[in-house]
């Protein structure tokens, strides 16, 4: 039960960090393309990756190991009301970025505690 709890962490962690380096790189897109007329601005869906998760996690119940490496992220273009691909604001994006930053480095700073953990708890093993 520890090793499939340490592997879901593992995991889990390093599917949130892939998935907010692409949220970055879609960020970053539409900063890059804000007076490009016709760009249709580009996001990662939250809620499918959360989706898509709940689904790994309920068919991993049985198994020791869990394995997002057939999980795609996916961008998707960010449409208005109409279906229309929506205007870039250039504030909001920003604000996004830096937001994502954070979200980010939380996660690294998670994953990195996680290791100490337990190499923590294999070098008090052999005192």
């Amino acid at each position: 039960m520890i090793y499939k709890t340490e592997n879901l962490t593992t995991a889990s962690i390093g599917y949130a960090l892939d998935a907010a380096n692409l949220r970055h790189q879609a960020i970053a897109s539409n900063i890059a393309n804000v007076n490009t007329v016709g760009y249709v601005p580009q996001q990662v869906s939250f809620a499918r990756q959360m989706e898509q998760m709940q689904t790994m996690f309920e068919q991993s119940a049985s198994s020791d190991t869990v394995d997002f490496s057939h999980m795609k992220l996916q961008l998707e273009p960010m449409l208005n009301a109409q279906g229309a691909p929506a205007k870039v604001e250039l504030d909001a994006e920003v604000a996004a970025m830096a937001q994502n930053a954070v979200h980010y480095q939380a996660l690294v700073k998670g994953l990195s505690r996680h290791y100490a953990i337990l190499a923590s708890a294999m070098t008090d093993g052999k005192k």
